[in-house]
C-alpha cells in the first residue's frame, strides 16, 4: 500500500516534466563570425577624409599595378580633387568611396580608376 502513492506520483512527474521540457527553450548566442583581416590602409577611403595634398600618395598606389599609369593617374588625381577619397588597394574596392564609386563618363563607364 505504500508503493500506491510512489507509483501515483511517477505518471504526475512524468507529464510534469514533459511539459517543463517543451517549454523551456535554450538560447545560444551565435558564435561570432571571423571578420576578415582589414589588408588595406583605411583613412583616407571615407569620402571627404583626405587633404589635396595626400592625392598624390594615394593614387601613386591605387595606379601602381595597371599598364596605363598615365591616363590612370590623371583620371585618379581628378577624382580624388572631386570626392577627396581613393579607394583603398590597386583595384576595385570602389564602395568605400561613393563619390569616385558614382562618377561616370559620358558612355556611362566609370570615370574614376
Amino acid at each position: 500500500m505504500e508503493k500506491m502513492p510512489c507509483l501515483m506520483l511517477l505518471p504526475l512527474l512524468i507529464i510534469m516534466l514533459l511539459l517543463v521540457g517543451t517549454h523551456a527553450k535554450i538560447t545560444e548566442s551565435p558564435a561570432p563570425q571571423p571578420q576578415p583581416p582589414n589588408t588595406f590602409p583605411m583613412n583616407g577611403t571615407t569620402p571627404g577624409s583626405l587633404h589635396p595634398q595626400e592625392c598624390l600618395p594615394r593614387c601613386t598606389y591605387r595606379c601602381s599595378k595597371t599598364q596605363y599609369k598615365k591616363p590612370c593617374m590623371f583620371f585618379c588625381q581628378k577624382c580624388c580633387a572631386k570626392c577627396f577619397c581613393v579607394p583603398p588597394g590597386t583595384y576595385g574596392n570602389k564602395q568605400f568611396c561613393p563619390c569616385y564609386n558614382n562618377w561616370k563618363t559620358k558612355r556611362g563607364g566609370p570615370k574614376c580608376p
